[in-house]
């Protein structure tokens, strides 16, 4: 790629115009671009670009629209040859699609990067703080500013975890926080995924294909590197082991499974075992792992199998993804697990809407990154607002992921309607409603010119000797024009993301 760019940057003229196929070719530009009103990240308006856009706006318009989109169509076929896929179920059969990439980045400048990164390790603290007391002296709930039956009735609270305390008092030690900023500019939590948080390889090889196309701007901006990120994620999990050179493992539920090339690629870059339940076996009070020379103990589990599929013995009676006795191993203190179990309440969408709350209660600081606006729908004058305006809002289910489970309001049916407000009334613990935000919107290529699209921001988080924010993260993008759904599940894609010194 990197020849057959040069190639065409040799062949440009001092006019600024190259010869393609004999016929005289216009250099790409955005002066035809819109932000139509949206907060836009690489405009400020239509004639004015953000500082940190400046060098890839002044390289970009050197290139001719064919050299672009050339480079643009480039990425797309790298990414499918290189096997970069995932899973959808939503029609009721495993389709296998790659998640595509626009070739435009996402610019974040230093002192905002500076301000989330201190928010992220803010809110990452007091969720540990939390799910530690949550599962043993529960002071939380018995000074009633989280209700006790709002965790007793989430599904993803685990009793057996109870009195349980991982190793160094660590819960949540890979954590993916969606963040999106709204029409004022404000960077806002959308959700926090604690359980098995995906699309970390997406950030990894995005940034490996933009290297491939724009190296130059790369270097002239200044941009964070994030390639160290399967060193820090080996860091963090020999941290969490007891054993000096302890064997570390990622426990994957199949080649099935969504994000199936996530667990092999994370597992290659870490040069570690990738391993499936039937390669586990607890014996002698020890997890081990089957290997040519015979059993081998593990003592760090990365495991990518969802909380209650882990153990069928002390969980889900029917999972056949999990290591029957592994968790009497863990409560033992015998072997490690990232995420630990029991994170899943942390995830529950109405637990969400109490973090402010709860990081006032353990660190007595306010939330440096506001939630979004949230309506708790247990809540009865909540409830009410809710029946009455959900044409305005977006409601979700407490559990549900993927953009999956969920009513965008504004572009909904009056009968989509009417079937939330059952389910609302049917189940008020189940949801929450938050109004409907105009996500900002960074330039996409769109067949010879740039439009804007609708992005969100998924940073990851690391939790071991120390809180360690990776200086970057996986920007979703929405490619439907006028969607807000990023999720690559419903047609989104993703954008490199550029965190400069």
């Amino acid at each position: 790629m990197k020849k057959q760019n040069t190639r065409q940057s040799q062949s440009q003229t001092l006019n600024g115009m190259t010869q393609s196929q004999g016929q005289a070719s216009v250099n790409f530009s955005f002066s035809d671009y819109q932000t139509e009103n949206f907060f836009d990240e690489m405009f400020v308006n239509e004639s004015q670009v953000r500082d940190g856009y400046a060098p890839f706006q002044q390289r970009v318009e050197q290139l001719t629209r064919e050299d672009l989109i050339g480079r643009q169509h480039a990425a797309e076929r790298a990414l499918m040859s290189m096997g970069i896929t995932f899973n959808v179920y939503s029609e009721g059969e495993g389709t296998e699609r790659i998640m595509p990439i626009d070739i435009i980045p996402r610019v974040i400048e230093s002192a905002e990067w500076n301000r989330l990164e201190a928010g992220l390790i803010q809110r990452i603290k007091a969720i540990n703080m939390f799910l530690d007391d949550v599962y043993n002296e529960q002071r939380i709930l018995n000074d009633g500013v989280v209700p006790r039956d709002l965790i007793e009735s989430s599904k993803s609270f685990l009793p057996g975890c109870l009195g349980v305390r991982p190793p160094k008092g660590i819960w949540c030690h890979i954590t993916g926080t969606d963040l999106i900023r709204g029409d004022d500019g404000t960077m806002m939590v959308l959700e926090d995924n604690l359980r098995c948080p995906s699309g970390v390889s997406y950030m990894l090889e995005n940034r490996e294909l933009i290297k491939q196309t724009f190296p130059e701007v790369l270097t002239q901006t200044g941009v964070r590197p994030v390639s160290d990120y399967p060193t820090r994620l080996l860091q963090m999990l020999q941290f969490i082991a007891d054993r000096p050179n302890p064997t570390v493992v990622v426990l994957t539920p199949g080649i099935y499974n969504s994000a199936y090339f996530e667990h092999s690629y994370l597992a290659q870059q870490m040069g570690v075992e990738l391993v499936e339940a039937r390669d586990l076996v607890v014996s002698g009070g020890y997890v081990k792992m089957r290997t040519t020379k015979g059993f081998q103990i593990v003592d760090v589990i990365y495991r990518r199998i969802d909380d209650t599929f882990l153990d069928p013995k002390a969980f889900n009676p029917d999972s056949m993804i999990g290591v029957p006795g592994i968790f009497e191993v863990y409560k033992k203190g015998r072997v490690a697990l990232a995420n630990a179990p029991g994170t899943g309440v942390a995830d529950d969408k109405v637990i969400y809407a109490y973090v402010p709350r709860i990081i006032k209660y353990y660190l007595g600081e306010e939330a440096i990154i506001p939630n979004v606006q949230t309506y708790i729908c247990r809540e009865e004058e909540d409830c009410k607002y809710v029946l009455e305006n959900i044409e305005q809002l977006v409601v979700k289910e407490a559990n549900e992921a993927g953009g999956y489970g969920m009513l965008i309001g504004p572009k909904a049916t009056p009968e989509e309607h009417e079937l939330f407000r059952k389910k609302i009334q049917e189940n008020p613990r189940n949801y929450i409603a938050q109004p409907t935000i105009s996500l900002s919107r960074v330039p996409c290529i769109v067949g010879d010119h740039a439009e804007g699209r609708h992005v969100d921001l998924r940073p990851y988080i690391l939790y071991g000797d120390g809180v360690n924010v990776i200086p970057g993260g996986l920007t979703r993008v929405a490619l439907r024009k006028g969607s807000l759904v990023v999720n690559s599940s419903q047609g989104g894609g993703g954008k490199d993301t550029w965190v400069l010194y």
